[in-house]
């Protein structure tokens, strides 16, 4: 490679059209990891980085991730506990299915693929209930949630999670700030179903 590139490149002072030649380099470091879209605060995808970039405490780059609330027919919310193996906020009740949406990957195929691999569902009708950003000291999401209401009883990932339940509304909402549950889940929580009643 051409050294007086690379320095311009560093530099920020990379035209346009060699835009790919930065991209490869990326590649060529991070190759082996999950790679996440970078979007906009509406969502549009505006380039792409490396899991460990997005998650390093310092870029911050805003990248899309799906949540789905199950519910029963008694009104009664799915909640999973998250594997000890996780990276994040190991062991605490967090919301039904939840994960981050791949490169190339609509908004609605991530959320019948997170349903699947977590929870085994196949067969629901998701309702969108909006989006809003959520930034934690390692990460910024832009959370598209989902409810849906289904009598298909999940199967859990033991890669993923530890365990899981039904919990009345009254029962979560007993046990927010008391450390059980993820902050991003009380915050999600809170944003959604304040007002819920435990009626479907």
């Amino acid at each position: 490679m051409n050294l007086s590139l690379l320095k311009k490149m560093l530099a920020g002072l990379v035209p346009p059209d060699t835009q790919w030649l930065k991209m490869r380099l990326m590649n060529r470091k991070y190759g082996n990891e999950e790679w996440f879209p970078v979007v906009n605060k509406e969502g549009r995808v505006i380039g792409k980085a490396p899991r460990s970039v997005c998650h390093d405490g310092k870029s911050l780059l805003l990248h899309p991730v799906v949540h789905l609330h199950i519910f029963n027919r008694s009104g009664k919310l799915y909640l999973q506990k998250r594997s000890m193996r996780k990276d994040t906020q190991p062991g605490k009740w967090d919301t039904s299915v939840g994960g981050h949406i791949s490169p190339d990957e609509t908004v609605a195929d991530a959320l019948k693929r997170e349903s699947r691999e977590e929870l085994g569902l196949n067969s629901f009708s998701p309702q969108f209930l909006g989006s809003y950003v959520w930034e934690s000291p390692r990460e910024r999401e832009l959370v598209n949630a989902f409810s849906a209401v289904t009598d298909q009883l999940p199967e859990i990932n033991r890669d993923e999670i530890d365990e899981g339940r039904f919990w009345s509304l009254q029962e979560i909402r007993i046990n927010l700030g008391k450390e059980i549950l993820t902050t991003n889940f009380e915050h999600e929580f809170r944003l959604l179903f304040a007002n819920h009643t435990d009626e479907v």
